[in-house]
């Protein structure tokens, strides 16, 4: 397969307390330098705790905030921030909330319609019967096209969305969060359209979620992020059956599950670093239960530790 999203080195930093004249007093590292290879037609799930910089780099890979260092190419294109056009028709957004994504002003017609005014200059008739196709293929009526947005249910909303992102004739769909507003039996009804849509569409997703069970059906491969970086990634059966990382074990162990008594977590700490004071070393250590001084003072880099899995950990578990 060949690569549909390259990153190389991407990053993101937030100046805090700036003054009027002069550099901010401090510096926040929302992401740090993240480099993934998502193949075409591949679906990388993206997990983490709340804080952790996930949809901060969704919200870079589709030119909502600008990377602070490194580089995007889609399909081997370098995105260009003087074409975002080209941009928007390689990729796409689809938004966790999906009632307050879509403008309560106009019409679901109306909404359908800007990104194939802006990205592909169809005329009427072109856009009418483009936004018929895509309608049926997300299972919605064309009698919907002329209501609001609060007339829906947040399954027929979150369709809606969906069928928007697809409106671009994008092949690459960034889904936040996509089934988190939503009650799990109109979970389902979503995940089997977006598993339908992916093969129908040849589409390549990257599904960002805090639900593990959810992540973990839909997705290939799987990137643990932790702090802003990346601590684990391999294919998604062996991610939870067999981390190398503790926050991974962390992670999953956390997960409710029916029948299962909830338990704390090891470790003293339960929350993330400060980000205006981040430790030395590694950035899960104080968690950690398997923390050294090597821990304290160096940070560890992802390594190979396994058939198509990587971690960065000074300690790493058994497989």
């Amino acid at each position: 397969m060949s690569a549909a999203l390259k990153l190389d080195n991407l990053s993101k930093s937030f100046p805090v307390g700036k003054p009027l004249f002069g550099p901010p007093k401090f510096t926040v590292k929302a992401v740090r330098p993240v480099s993934l290879t998502v193949e075409t037609g591949e679906t990388l799930g993206i997990v983490g705790e709340s804080g952790c910089g996930k949809s901060t780099l969704a919200r870079m890979l589709v030119g909502l905030i600008p990377p602070t260092t490194g580089r995007i190419e889609i399909e081997g294109r370098a995105f260009d921030n003087a074409d975002p056009a080209a941009f928007g028709r390689s990729i796409q957004y689809v938004f966790q909330d999906p009632i307050s994504s879509l403008n309560p002003r106009k019409t679901i017609r109306q909404i359908m319609e800007v990104p194939l005014k802006r990205l592909h200059r169809m005329n009427k008739a072109d856009r009418a019967r483009r936004i018929s196709e895509i309608f049926a293929a997300v299972n919605l009526r064309d009698d919907f096209l002329n209501r609001y947005p609060h007339e829906f249910s947040g399954g027929q909303a979150q369709r809606i969305g969906i069928a928007r992102a697809l409106a671009a004739n994008a092949r690459i769909l960034i889904l936040d969060e996509p089934v988190s507003a939503l009650d799990v039996s109109v979970q389902a009804q979503v995940l089997n359209l977006l598993a339908k849509l992916k093969r129908e569409f040849g589409l390549t997703y990257l599904f960002i979620s805090h639900d593990l069970a959810v992540v973990e059906a839909v997705s290939d491969r799987i990137a643990v992020l932790y702090f802003g970086a990346v601590v684990e990634i391999g294919r998604a059966e062996a991610i939870f059956n067999r981390p190398r990382h503790p926050y991974t074990k962390l992670l999953a162990d956390s997960a409710p599950v029916v029948g299962r008594p909830l338990t704390a977590p090891e470790g003293k700490e339960t929350e993330l670093p400060d980000p205006l004071n981040p430790p030395p070393g590694c950035a899960f250590a104080a968690r950690c239960p398997r923390a050294s001084e090597l821990c304290r003072q160096s940070e560890p880099q992802l390594t190979v530790m396994g058939e198509y899995q990587l971690a960065a950990c000074h300690h790493p578990l058994d497989s």
